[in-house]
């Protein structure tokens, strides 16, 4: 069966990945292991800017759940846009950033746009074969329903879809309202093969005010 645009819907937490080798200096500053990845803290704040600022950084369009879209886009190849992928970033130059890696993957991503978080990052420090991730999901906490699932036009593309891959994270994506249409209202009354999956996508934090 050929695969039209928009067959796979995903949501989840959109993260900026930004990978940098660093040394040794830099894992003591921040009080992280060569080997290891946990959830930024208010100490952690700075490494993103300052990591940004090596020789060499690597971008690319991250969280569980994107990544995951973007493996069944790159395997299937043609075409391209087969999967859609919702979440939430800031209004800021790493979501200007995502957004590009997100088009240069070929993934249809409709991200909802806030100004009071910024994009969620993720920070690939690598030290010779070590890598340590510090992730802040800042913005990826911030899914408004309302705001933007429930607009038509990001409604038709729920639609669309024939298999959903939701990510159960944060405190908007965990609500049974958000995943019941998703599964009651048109999985079950629409043909076709439709099927969801739902796992966490990273550890919940505080909500958006």
């Amino acid at each position: 069966m050929a695969l039209s645009e928009n067959a796979l819907f995903g949501m989840g937490n959109p993260l900026l990945d930004i990978s940098a080798v660093v040394d040794k200096d830099f894992l003591d500053k921040y009080g992280l292991k060569p080997n290891d990845q946990i959830l930024a803290e208010d100490n952690h704040k700075a490494l993103f800017e300052e990591i940004v600022k090596k020789s060499h950084v690597e971008y690319h369009a991250g969280g569980a759940t994107q990544n995951s879209v973007k493996i069944a886009q790159w395997m299937l190849q043609e075409p391209h846009k087969v999967g859609t992928f919702f979440g939430c970033i800031g209004e800021d130059r790493f979501g200007e950033i995502l957004k590009q890696k997100a088009r240069e993957a070929h993934v249809d991503a409709h991200y909802y746009e806030q100004n009071s978080e910024p994009t969620g990052t993720c920070a690939a420090c690598i030290t010779g074969d070590n890598r340590s991730l510090v992730a802040n999901l800042a913005a990826a906490n911030c899914y408004k329903k309302e705001k933007h699932l429930d607009l038509e036009s990001n409604w038709e593309l729920v639609q669309k879809a024939k298999v959903y891959y939701i990510a159960g994270s944060g405190p908007e994506l965990t609500r049974s309202s958000h995943v019941t249409p998703l599964s009651g209202t048109h999985s079950g009354g629409s043909a076709g093969p439709s099927q969801i999956s739902s796992e966490r996508d990273s550890p919940e934090t505080a909500p958006c005010s």
